[in-house]
């Protein structure tokens, strides 16, 4: 049986083995104790979004408990996608991968992000690792990546461990469900939900002869909740994806999550015995309050922070900025650059807040770091009004107003006049909009542009308008 805590340690007498010899002379008996456990140190992080200033500090607290006991570095995905350190390197994503090696991982799960570069850069990120990428819920055999490992098996000093990988599929593209990630840039690959993979690996644990079966995913915490209910086999449940601080059991199974954006560093101290975890302490390490760090690493991680290209000031900002303001100033920024009647744009593409103050290129590709494609189409107020009806999606917007009105949608211009439905109107947008929805925009109809979105914003600053006040807007 399978013995569990939420979040305190639970000591647990180890197995008394009696043996009974029998002597000539006497009936006496010899007691001999079992020492067959082991122990195990599981340390994690996820959804680092391409931060790396942190990943000395892992480095050194890492290296202290190999230097103790037995331990294993996973990753619960998203390395990439929010640092133009990262994202607007030469070789696309290679600083963090080169870290990583640096820093001594063992396997990480492909999260959403990963594929925000395309399958080719994928590939080539994928090959550069020391260490091993698993997903078992894509099937890649008809598209350019390299098809990944759905699991990979390590042995940590004496212990077998096998790491089972899956993603998210919240997306939608054309009926399919795919992770949320651009769905050009995935291109015929196939992917199912955790949940009907996973039960496929049920009997894993024996067919590796493992000591411990971690799933490792990239679901967010309601989803790895469920895996924990749907899949007792499992010993252990790492995550990603909705970048929370989770420490406690499902189903008698830790599910264990370290925030985001290299806050914290997770970490698990577990003690095995006949493939069972007999014991286990879990810590969430705050990374902002530890001090020490690995000095040669730091040293590598300062070479690629020194990026003099991305500290250029192109603006400036009235106020702080959350990123509902932003999502104003996004808008306005595209519709006035791209000179169109009105532009959208999605929430989930604003990723940062702007403090009060000067305002760098690192700044816009810290808020837009998808290198998203800038696109225009020419359809009817009409077609815009069905778009938002048949959908429900809720857009940033500038350059109209929307009313609703009962089961319609009165769409007004920049001076409350009705626009009639007949009227044609250009639309500036990133390209992953339409591709999400390609039955409302159609590709064959757009006017694409050869700036991405952060670069365009970046011309808006420094050509028309280099101020930004959009405090309130909502």
């Amino acid at each position: 049986m399978k013995l569990f805590q939420s979040r305190y340690r639970i000591v647990i007498p180890l197995l008394l083995v009696i043996v009974f010899i029998s002597c000539d002379s006497d009936d006496s008996t010899n007691i001999v104790l079992s020492d067959e456990s082991q122990e195990l140190t599981i340390f994690f992080t996820n959804d680092m979004h391409g931060r790396l200033d942190n990943f000395a500090k892992i480095k050194h607290i890492v290296d202290a408990e190999r230097a103790e006991t037995n331990v294993l570095l996973v990753s619960g995905g998203d390395i990439f996608s929010g640092s133009p350190i990262v994202d607007q390197y030469s070789e696309k994503g290679y600083p963090i991968i080169d870290i990583m090696n640096q820093t001594g991982y063992d396997v990480s799960v492909i999260g959403n992000h990963e594929f925000d570069y395309g399958q080719p850069i994928l590939n080539d990120r994928l090959s550069q690792a020391t260490f091993d990428f698993v997903c078992a819920n894509v099937d890649a055999s008809s598209g350019i990546l390299s098809q990944p490992d759905p699991f990979t098996t390590l042995t940590v000093g004496d212990l077998t461990i096998t790491v089972l990988g899956l993603v998210e599929t919240q997306g939608n593209y054309n009926g399919s469900s795919i992770p949320l990630t651009h769905p050009w840039r995935i291109t015929d690959l196939i992917f199912d939900s955790y949940d009907d993979i996973a039960t496929e690996y049920e009997n894993l644990k024996i067919e590796e002869d493992s000591d411990l079966l971690l799933a490792l995913t990239h679901l967010g915490s309601n989803a790895d909740f469920a895996l924990a209910n749907s899949s007792p086999f499992l010993d252990l449940i790492i995550g990603g994806h909705s970048n929370d601080l989770n420490d406690g059991t499902v189903n008698g199974i830790p599910v264990l999550m370290a925030g985001g954006n290299l806050s914290h560093l997770g970490k698990i101290e577990l003690t095995i015995e006949d493939k069972a975890i007999i014991d286990y302490d879990i810590s969430l390490i705050r990374l902002s309050g530890y001090d020490q760090v690995d000095e040669d690493l730091a040293g590598v991680i300062d070479e690629y922070n020194n990026a003099p290209e991305f500290a250029e000031v192109v603006g400036y900002a009235a106020s702080d900025h959350n990123r509902i303001e932003l999502g104003c100033f996004y808008t306005h920024a595209l519709k006035e650059y791209m000179n169109v009647d009105l532009s959208l744009q999605n929430s989930g593409g604003i990723r940062t807040s702007i403090d009060q103050g000067d305002i760098t290129k690192f700044d816009i590709f810290s808020m837009d770091p998808f290198n998203n494609g800038s696109v225009v189409f020419t359809m009817t107020a009409g077609e815009i009004k069905n778009f938002f009806i048949e959908t429900g999606q809720g857009l940033y917007v500038s350059g109209i107003s929307l009313e609703r009105d009962g089961n319609d949608i009165i769409i007004y211009d920049e001076n409350g006049i009705e626009i009639d439905d007949n009227t044609n109107l250009t639309i500036g947008i990133n390209d992953y909009i339409p591709a999400n929805y390609e039955e409302y925009f159609s590709i064959a109809n757009a006017d694409i542009r050869e700036l991405t979105t952060a670069e365009s914003i970046v011309e808006y600053l420094t050509t028309i308008n280099s101020t930004v006040d959009y405090e309130g807007c909502d």
